[in-house]
């Protein structure tokens, strides 16, 4: 089992920025592939926001990209979100996604979501 654990949300002013981490913990050995940051909004549905995959490759939103920015720590097992330029329609939970190894097999997880605010 593999816990994964958010941070860093919180609110912020437009323009400004926020920086989410993801960290993966658990009992066993894993690897993890892919990792993502999706987001919510109240009446909407889940959304991808970005994704790495392990060697590093990134896919971003139309709506973030030149914003937003993914990144991770193999050695840490983390993944970062950096958001810049933040209005108020990037408000959301915003959850952490991870496809994660566990011998022979592969499973997809999710952070407990961490909220964004961005105020007018």
């Amino acid at each position: 089992q593999v816990t994964l654990v958010e941070s860093g949300g919180g609110l912020v002013q437009a323009g400004g920025s926020l920086r989410l981490s993801c960290a993966a913990s658990g009992r066993s050995s894993f690897s993890i592939n892919g990792l993502g940051w999706y987001r919510q909004a109240p009446g909407k549905q889940r959304e991808e926001v970005a994704s790495i995959s392990r060697s590093g490759t990134t896919n971003y939103a139309d709506f973030v990209k030149g914003r937003f920015t993914i990144a991770r720590d193999n050695a840490k097992n983390t993944v970062y979100l950096q958001m810049n330029s933040l209005n108020p329609e990037d408000t959301a939970v915003y959850y952490c996604h991870a496809t994660i190894v566990i011998g022979s097999r592969i499973d997809h997880y999710w952070g407990q979501g961490t909220q964004v605010t961005v105020s007018s």
